[in-house]
């Protein structure tokens, strides 16, 4: 199996050109077969590990820490996680981005990780109300303790990341290393800004839901109702925006092209992802171990100017037929 190691924008940190998302565990996916999966992926060559402390509000991080204390292996593991999402119902201030969470949401992940520090911390969507200042403080901080080694974003528009930049500058504070952006063959719109923004100031990329949430696995089709147990079955208001007719347009075109490299629409959607100039490891998120074997499969299909050509006809750059990018714009943003 192909997989392959490429640094994390200019940090000189090496990671797989796959990196294993934890969300399913403890959602859809039992610990004991999230162990499984784990294991199974760092023995295939994964070494990047990505969750979030609201993923199953704390179970993820759990059972990935434990995975990791029974094999023996965090310390070959690039950890990241993020912080940001609500992790308690009541309390206003137990989410968001203020120093005052982030301090406590650390420690809080910490301990469910089973580790003294984390390789990669995140904030998982942009705040509008709060100065960018305030969040890059805390976790600056939180590196000069120790206890994160580096810091990114998740769903930032180009001009919010740039935004940070500028602080982290004017203040002297750690820099976001790196963006993940929600980029797909049904919704390429990070294109147009995003990705030459990131390839300008050597940001890594990590894009989440590269096969759309299931989408472009091929078990979608065309007037037929989604199959049961998969996750549009019982579809939410914003899985009902993206499953709509014109998704099968993008489709119906592209299984012909995975046809012709001789593996399923899964492999195809994400090594297309792989291959992108700039991206540096797209997040799967397999529920099941023969998901994982199935995308870790990915990492041997290759693309050729042809290939690259052949898609854009389909779905030209920049373009989007389902919506998945969101960055928070807000009503307001506070100046430094």
């Amino acid at each position: 199996m192909a997989i392959e190691m490429r640094l994390l924008g200019r940090t000189g940190v090496q990671v797989s050109n796959i990196c294993l998302g934890a969300m399913m565990f403890g959602m859809r996916t039992e610990p004991e077969d999230s162990y499984v999966i784990i294991d199974r992926a760092i023995e295939s060559g994964v070494n990047f590990i990505d969750t979030a402390n609201v993923y199953s509000r704390g179970r993820s991080e759990t059972i990935t820490g434990e995975a990791l204390k029974r094999n023996g292996k965090r310390d070959r593991i690039v950890l990241a996680t993020k912080f940001h999402g609500a992790m308690d119902d009541e309390d206003p201030n137990n989410r968001g981005a203020s120093r005052r969470h982030i301090i406590a949401a650390c420690e809080a992940s910490l301990k469910r990780l089973k580790t003294d520090y984390i390789d990669l911390y995140q904030i998982h969507r942009p705040r509008s109300d709060t100065a960018i200042d305030e969040t890059l403080r805390a976790l600056d901080d939180l590196i000069h303790q120790g206890k994160v080694r580096y810091i990114g974003t998740s769903t930032f528009a180009a001009w919010q990341f740039v935004e940070s930049l500028w602080a982290s500058e004017k203040h002297g504070l750690n820099r976001f290393i790196c963006e993940q952006q929600p980029y797909n063959l049904l919704d390429r719109r990070v294109e147009r800004e995003l990705h030459p923004m990131a390839q300008t100031y050597g940001v890594a990329t990590i894009p989440w839901s590269p096969l759309a949430g299931g989408l472009l696995t091929g078990k979608y089709r065309r007037g037929e109702e989604p199959p049961e147990g998969t996750r549009y079955a019982n579809m939410n208001p914003m899985q009902r925006r993206r499953f709509n007719e014109r998704i099968f347009d993008v489709i119906e075109g592209l299984l012909p092209l995975a046809e012709e490299k001789g593996c399923p629409m899964s492999q195809f959607a994400l090594a297309w992802c792989m291959a992108q100039p700039g991206v540096t490891s797209p997040i799967i998120g397999p529920r099941t171990l023969s998901q994982l074997d199935d995308n870790l499969q990915a990492a041997d299909v290759v693309f050729t100017p042809e290939d690259f050509a052949a898609v854009d006809e389909v779905i030209p750059p920049g373009q989007m037929v389902a919506p998945f990018y969101q960055a928070d714009f807000g009503p307001h943003r506070f100046r430094i």
